[in-house]
């Protein structure tokens, strides 16, 4: 199966289907914080996030 033609959002909805993953979505200007450990992202959104444990 070739994915090279497929569109980042085709690939993202496709993704966030799957049973170990959960899709986060912050709308526009919604803020949004990732932090591990030391290192923390601050940011707005639009964002999609996909939190993938498999």
């Amino acid at each position: 199966m070739d994915l090279s033609k497929a569109s980042t959002r085709e690939l993202v909805e496709e993704l966030a289907k799957r049973e170990a993953v959960e899709k986060i979505t912050a709308e526009p200007y919604q803020e949004y914080k990732i932090a591990i450990g030391e290192k923390e992202v601050f940011d707005t959104g639009p964002v999609v996030i996909l939190r993938i444990w498999d």
